[in-house]
């Protein structure tokens, strides 16, 4: 894509929804715009007020706007969640160009052939991902361009939904006045800047901790094999905390973001604050101790459903490359120890390498631009506003995509 072309992300958290403008720089993205707001109408990653998440959204959309001096006509927009199902898939077609080279219009046809499979009246396909792809036989292709062939396959899996929740989904967005340019499965965005090939071809489990849920996604052979949420994250501790120093669910928010600490043999007895006591004017004063006695146990828990979610989904011992660890409550001091204790293997914690972004919350909305610049190098989605009137721009594939569900319902 042009420099001046601009791909925009949207992340809708429990807690936060993230807005993110970025552009290539070279072979690499450049983040230009972050915009910020509290998330409502979400609880557990699931919408459940329209209205409270229509306004969380155009509130981060707008600040982004702010920051760059751009309009946002459409965003590629993260979607996960238990209703995720990934489904194998093959396609065939012959190649169509007179000397039998492999081009995009190609590869746009196998992978279309892909995609024609029966599925339930209730689910919908949000992307196809090729495994490998196929030439005369030969097989382990992961880009067949400019090769020479008659034949073209692909191994790929069909990534479906639940009707309801991305329909619920694309409608906020939309009411927001934003157009939705494709949806992007979070864990796989989140892959293209959080893991390496090596770990993805070794075996290794991306693990987003959010405040609503926790995501679990396994990777192996370069390729997404397995996903799963587990229904507990960073809201859980807050609500700990809220109990444990018997004050506000605000108050606990903050106290852990400012001195939390989810490790009890790092927590200082040293480092103190105060707390306002619920029910009265008092405040009680507290140590980081204190807190990481209350912290440490829920985040044990949550690290262990973790490790029992991959025993049921059969990776226990197949993750050479262990954990990759991600999402706001992994930037809490002490939280790698636990995870390693409770996990027992190898534990890192994705960090995005970008000014203004630099923060483990704010992988998935800099993956989905890194993974939309990779599926589709030529398309920008914002303009500048022209004389204070909005510049509306295509939502291109995910548009193109809804037409042709709609021929098969």
């Amino acid at each position: 894509m042009a420099k001046g072309d601009y791909i925009v992300s949207l992340d809708i958290g429990t807690s936060k929804v993230r807005a993110i403008i970025g552009e290539q720089a070279g072979s690499g993205i450049s983040v230009i715009g972050v915009g910020l707001s509290t998330g409502e109408g979400i609880r557990h990653g699931s919408i459940v007020d329209i209205d409270l998440t229509v306004e969380s959204i155009r509130n981060a959309v707008e600040d982004a706007e702010r920051m760059v001096g751009i309009h946002i006509g459409s965003a590629y927009v993260g979607i996960s969640g238990n209703h995720i199902h990934l489904q194998n898939s093959h396609g065939v077609v012959a190649v169509s160009s007179p000397d039998r080279e492999i081009g995009e219009e190609d590869i746009e046809r196998v992978l279309q052939q892909a995609r024609v499979v029966a599925l339930p009246a209730e689910r919908e396909i949000i992307d196809v991902v090729a495994r490998e792809f196929i030439v005369d036989g030969l097989r382990g292709i992961s880009d067949p361009r400019g090769m020479l062939g008659v034949r073209l396959e692909v191994e790929a899996y069909l990534i479906t939904g639940s009707r309801t929740a991305i329909h619920n989904v694309v409608r906020c967005v939309e009411r927001a006045g934003i157009e939705v340019a494709n949806l992007v499965l979070l864990p796989l965005a989140a892959s293209s800047i959080a893991l390496s090939a090596d770990e993805k071809n070794l075996g290794v489990a991306l693990v987003d901790v959010g405040a609503g849920a926790t995501s679990v996604s396994i990777f192996e052979n370069g390729a997404l094999v397995g996903t799963s949420i587990i229904p507990m994250g960073g809201d859980y501790v807050t609500h700990d905390i809220a109990i444990g120093l018997r004050t506000q669910s605000s108050a606990a928010e903050h106290v852990k973001l400012r001195h939390g600490c989810a490790y009890v043999p790092e927590a200082s007895e040293n480092e103190r604050f105060k707390v306002p006591r619920i029910g009265s004017n008092q405040e009680v004063e507290y140590s980081q101790y204190d807190l990481a006695t209350i912290i440490e146990p829920r985040m044990q828990e949550i690290f262990s459903l973790v490790r029992k979610e991959i025993e049921k989904m059969g990776f226990a011992h197949d993750l050479p490359s262990g954990y990759v660890l991600h999402g706001g409550l992994m930037a809490m001091q002490g939280a790698s120890e636990v995870a390693s204790e409770e996990l027992r293997a190898p534990v890192r914690i994705a960090v995005p390498e970008f000014i203004g972004v630099s923060d483990s919350s704010f992988v998935n909305g800099v993956g989905m631009i890194s993974y939309a610049m990779r599926s589709n190098p030529r398309s920008g989605n914002v303009e500048t506003v022209n004389y204070g009137r909005p510049v509306k721009t295509g939502g291109g594939f995910f548009v193109r995509l809804k037409d042709w569900l709609r021929d098969f319902i």
